[in-house]
């Protein structure tokens, strides 16, 4: 009869631990399926950031010649604001 009881307990904590088990896998398949589905659209927004900087830098070195107080403020507007994540 201890046999029993301890073979029922066994097999609860067994079932409970395949349960787990498929409920992990699954998440971690819909989170690199999301991960997929995100990751153009990040490599997009990084591709326009990095232009965008490149601009500013022609801007920043176009004004270094030019000297105008309009880019200038214009730059330094840019450049004071931190970075968001």
């Amino acid at each position: 009869m201890k046999n029993d009881t301890i073979m029922t307990v066994l097999n609860f904590v067994l079932a409970l631990l395949v349960v787990c088990g498929v409920a992990f896998a699954l998440m971690s398949i819909w989170r690199t399926r999301d991960l997929r589905a995100i990751s153009p659209i990040a490599m997009q927004a990084n591709s326009k950031a990095m232009m965008y900087q490149s601009l500013v830098n022609d801007v920043g070195a176009y004004n270094a010649q030019a000297k105008s107080p309009e880019i200038t403020r214009l730059l330094q507007s840019l450049q004071s604001k931190p970075a968001t994540r």
